[in-house]
Formats: C-alpha cells, sequence, structure tokens
C-alpha cells in the first residue's frame, strides 16, 4: 500500500518532507477561496506558491484541483495506486485538524515549522491542562527556548548579558523639518535603507492571475484589495534570497526602529519574512541561526539581532502553542461584549473615506500589498477596532483574509488575545489601547492629518484620542480592578468634558473617522 506525503498550502518547504522518492499530493480547493473574501493579493500568493512547489516536485506530486479535499482523498489520483494511505503533518486550523484527524485514511504527523515542538510545550506547561505552571509568559518561553536551542547564548547566560533588548528597540521615528508629510509636495521620507527583496513574476504568476480573474468574473469568489505584481516570495529558493538580502542590508537598523512608522516608507528595516515562514518555505530556526551569525561573525547589533530572533522563536512560537492549549473556543471569547459589525469602509478597506491619516495611509498599504508590519496592526487597526466595540471575531476573521500572511492560529491569538483584550487578558496584562499621543510620537502621520492629537473634542478631535476616552469610560467597571489602568481611569474624572466627548463619539457610531 503507497504512503503519500499530502502537503498544504502552508506546509511547503523542504522541511516538511523526509523521503525524496515518497510521492507527494498538493490539492489546490477551490472552496477555500469562496467561503471567505481574501485578499485578492493574498490568494495569488498561495496558489503561486503551491503551482511552485508542484513544479518543483516535478512527476512525484500529484496537483489536483477540486472544490474540496475530501473529494480528492474519496477518489485519489490513479497515479497514486489502489487504496493508498496518507500522511500530513499536523494541519494549522482545528477545523483542518479535525478534518485530517477524522479520516481514518490519514495519518496526523507532528508538527513542523516551529522552533519548539508540542511536546515540548506541554511538558514546559506541566501538562496537558497547564497546572503544573504558575504563569504562562512569553517571556518566561523565551528564555527557556533560548537555552533549549543555544541560541544567543553563551552558556547558560544570554549573549551580551541580558535576554531582552526591547527598551533599546523603541525609538521614534526619526523626523524631518517641518514634519511635512505625503501630499505636501515633499520628496518621500523612509529611513534610507536598501529596499527589501522583491519578486519577479512568471508564467505560473500569469496563470493564477488568469485563473483568479476567471473565477472572480464567473461569480465563483469575491476578492478584496488590489490585484498587483507579486512582491513576496513564492519558492524557498526566493525566500532564502529574501531572508539573506535582510540578514545583509537591513537587519542593523530593524531593532532601533521596530515600533516606529513613517507615512512613505511602510517597509520601514522590517524583514517582510512573515508569509514566507508562514507558508512553510523558510524554517523560523533557519532564519534565527543566520542572524546570530550575522551577529557574532559580522557585527550586527545585538539589540536589532536579540529582536529578530523574539519574534521567531519567541512570539510566532508563543501565538501557535497559546492557539492550541486554548481550546478551539478561544476564538468565540468576548470579555468586553463588543458587538458592533465592521462598518464597509473598513472592511472593503476603502482607505480613500477615511480623512485620519494614520488610517487612511494605513488602509492604503493593506489594500494595495496585504501587508503592513505589526505596530500599525497593533495600535492603529486594532486599536481602533477595540476603541470602538467591533465584534472580535469579526475582526479576527478580517485580519485572517486580508493579510498575506494571517492564518487561524496567527490570528486568533493576536488578535482575541492581545489586540482586542477579547479573552480578558489571557496573554496580556492591559488592553493595548492608545490615544493620538502615542500615534504621534511614533510616527509622523499626525504632521500632515485634519485633526490634532492633543484634542478630544470637536471638528478638530482626534479621533484616537478622544476613542481612548470613550473606550475607558465605557468599561471602567470592568478595569476597575487592573493596576495598570488606575492611572487613566483616574484621569476620566479630571476631564472636564468628559460628557460632550461621550456624546461627540456615541455620535459617530461607524462612520469613518
Amino acid at each position: 500500500m503507497t504512503t503519500v506525503r499530502w502537503l498544504l498550502g502552508d506546509h511547503l518547504g523542504p522541511h516538511f518532507l523526509d523521503d525524496e522518492d515518497q510521492p507527494v499530493l498538493l490539492i489546490e480547493s477551490r472552496k477555500v477561496f469562496a467561503r471567505r473574501r481574501f485578499h485578492r493579493q493574498k490568494a495569488h500568493l498561495v496558489l503561486s506558491a503551491m503551482r511552485h512547489r508542484a513544479r518543483e516536485l516535478g512527476d512525484r506530486c500529484s496537483y489536483v484541483r477540486a472544490d474540496t479535499y475530501a473529494q480528492v482523498l474519496d477518489a485519489p489520483p490513479r497515479e497514486l495506486g489502489r487504496s493508498p494511505r496518507f500522511e500530513v503533518c499536523h494541519p494549522t486550523s482545528w477545523p483542518a485538524r479535525d478534518f485530517a484527524v477524522g479520516r481514518a485514511d490519514v495519518t496526523v504527523l507532528p508538527a513542523r515549522g516551529y522552533a519548539t515542538s508540542m511536546a515540548d510545550f506541554v511538558d514546559w506547561v506541566g501538562g496537558p491542562d497547564g497546572t503544573g505552571r504558575k504563569r504562562l509568559l512569553m517571556e518566561d518561553y523565551y528564555r527557556d527556548a533560548r537555552r533549549r536551542l543555544e541560541i544567543l547564548v553563551d552558556g547558560d547566560q544570554p549573549t551580551g548579558g541580558r535576554w531582552n533588548f526591547d527598551e533599546e528597540n523603541r525609538e521614534a521615528p526619526p523626523r524631518r523639518s517641518g514634519r511635512r508629510g505625503r501630499g505636501d509636495g515633499a520628496e518621500p521620507f523612509t529611513l534610507g535603507v536598501p529596499d527589501p527583496w522583491w519578486a519577479t513574476e512568471d508564467e505560473i504568476d500569469e496563470e493564477v492571475r488568469a485563473d483568479l480573474d476567471r473565477w472572480e468574473a464567473d461569480g465563483n469568489v469575491r476578492f478584496v484589495g488590489r490585484d498587483g505584481p507579486r512582491i513576496f516570495p513564492a519558492t524557498t529558493t526566493e525566500a532564502t534570497e529574501a531572508l539573506h538580502r535582510f540578514i545583509d542590508h537591513r537587519l542593523p537598523t530593524f531593532g532601533r526602529w521596530e515600533d516606529a512608522m513613517l507615512a512613505d516608507d511602510p517597509w520601514m528595516s522590517h524583514s517582510l519574512l512573515s508569509s514566507s515562514i508562514n507558508l512553510g518555505l523558510l524554517d523560523p530556526l533557519d532564519a534565527a541561526h543566520a542572524a546570530e551569525q550575522a551577529h557574532r561573525q559580522d557585527g550586527a547589533p545585538l539589540a536589532a539581532v536579540e529582536g529578530f530572533v523574539r519574534q521567531l522563536i519567541g512570539w510566532r512560537d508563543w501565538m501557535w502553542h497559546l492557539y492550541w492549549h486554548s481550546g478551539r473556543d478561544w476564538k468565540d471569547r468576548n470579555a468586553l461584549r463588543a458587538r458592533r459589525s465592521l462598518p464597509d469602509w473598513f472592511a472593503d478597506l476603502d482607505a480613500d473615506a477615511v480623512e485620519a491619516r494614520c488610517l487612511s495611509s494605513i488602509l492604503a498599504e493593506v489594500r494595495d500589498h496585504g501587508w503592513v508590519h505589526h505596530i500599525p496592526r497593533l495600535m492603529v487597526l486594532g486599536n481602533y477596532a477595540m476603541q470602538r466595540g467591533w465584534d472580535p471575531a469579526e475582526v479576527t476573521d478580517w485580519f485572517h483574509t486580508v493579510f498575506v500572511d494571517g492564518y487561524a492560529w496567527v490570528m486568533v491569538a493576536n488578535v482575541i488575545g492581545m489586540s482586542q483584550y477579547a479573552d480578558g487578558g489571557r496573554i496580556v496584562t492591559k488592553p493595548y489601547a492608545g490615544g493620538g499621543a502615542y500615534i504621534d510620537r511614533m510616527s509622523d502621520y499626525c504632521g500632515g492629518c485634519r485633526y490634532s492629537p492633543k484634542v478630544r473634542v470637536g471638528d478638530d478631535a482626534c479621533p484616537f484620542t478622544a476613542g481612548y476616552w470613550w473606550f475607558l469610560h465605557r468599561h471602567r467597571e470592568e478595569f476597575a480592578g487592573n493596576r495598570r489602568l488606575q492611572q487613566p481611569l483616574r484621569g476620566l474624572d479630571r476631564l472636564s468634558d468628559l460628557a460632550e466627548l461621550v456624546a461627540q463619539e456615541d455620535a459617530r457610531g461607524s462612520a469613518a473617522p
């Protein structure tokens, strides 16, 4: 009986295969794209990566286009032999896992593409129920992973004497004289670092674009966002080139401005490797070792290297393991009872409907590329959604579908657990809510905006500043026992215009700011 390795659409790197001769099955399921309205460029990237992988594997790969996975597994391609058995690396969502586990002809292998195995994580938390560990903190987990994987450690101590360089990786961006911004006729203001690696499309991309155009014209699928040239890697070779480009030319300036935003520079010094790693094209451990080598052999700044390594083997793995550890109902949690639906202008990425410069600019970047870095996601998009009381499950689905690196396990943990505080503080100690002052400090958006971050009531009132106080007012009772929110809650009592502010924000409703 033939055993076939079934590769899912995010299992596309060489580390998901063991045997050079084992037959491989890749299924392109149309229903995946019909169920949700994905960003056009995300659909393109996923299909391009799958089809490129099939071409790499050649005759050993059966590439089947069908409506559903079950359709293919129930009637396998003839070249796979009679009644083949299938094995698949652990899927990346609860529904996909349940489907695979529920089939007698499929064996689910341990997960790959993560620095820490599921078994090691269970040991770390003290058993399947997690009762063996007093606290679940990412920092504790990250330090343990550094020691266990022997990355940026010397003996049992952290390289450089510190585990964490967060304080050095939070600088505000450089300022241009006059704080002018986009639209004033000035030259674009950027960090001035070398560009990231950019993809060059080929005949597979042409085929993918033609198929997506046809599917959409036939009414079988609906997309959001603009089509455009593929810019992210679709093969391991491309992803490796992108990694080396980042390590050699952009890593030294990454840490310093890791949390900063510039209107004319959406890429800053970020690696743009998240989609490649989440597609399985790159192993995160390989990327972490490459960064460590850049420090030890080439003198790359330790703060920048540590910040990048923390993203790879700390935060990313932490989100993955919490997705499974927290159970399949995590997405349904709604501790703040946020019930408002996403407004059309936000769901449709209608940046032109928005006057607030930060929100408009960032929505435009998502519309045009399907990507912005973590601070616009958390402190602009997620922050605004939480302030407005939008349904966290809807917000999670939106992040899942409009970002090229978005997957269920990524977004449930990041949005429900962090961005929207919908689980009531399971993984963060206070909501990531902030007013216009934070955006003004960490970006250059406010200098060219019609709103003032210092004004909370009136025609010039910043929707983030007003929204911050409106949010705290609505949830004063829930936050009364949170030690980290006592100072801002006391600030509510000092606002002489609180009643006017609440009426103003109530009236704003779901209108674009």
